[in-house]
């Protein structure tokens, strides 16, 4: 590609594990969930977002439902620590292989 034709990315995105001792349980529609996963968005702005996806407790697949990461220090640096590494990952990267 050109060097003077603009590339537009439209999103920015990576999943995260939540180490054992971070996770945490919610409920929605009457059904808990235990939150193992989190979607980290890079916004246009520059700050992240982060939704929390899990299965039933109850077991089963469930509904695929995001929950509201809280604002918990150590979330809120697992958020942040995944994006930093995420962004040493992408600048290393080879090309197509």
């Amino acid at each position: 590609m050109s060097s003077d034709v603009a590339v537009e990315v439209s999103a920015l995105a990576i999943n995260v594990t939540v180490p054992e001792d971070l996770r945490w349980t919610d409920t929605r529609r009457g059904e808990e969930f235990l939150l193992t996963t989190l979607n980290v968005r890079l916004l246009p702005d520059g700050h992240l977002a982060a939704k929390a996806y899990g299965r039933p407790t109850a077991g089963g697949r469930g509904a695929y439902v995001s929950f509201p990461v809280p604002a918990r220090e150590e979330l809120v640096s697992l958020v942040s620590d995944a994006a930093d590494r995420a962004a040493q990952l992408w600048s290393a990267h080879r090309g197509p292989g």
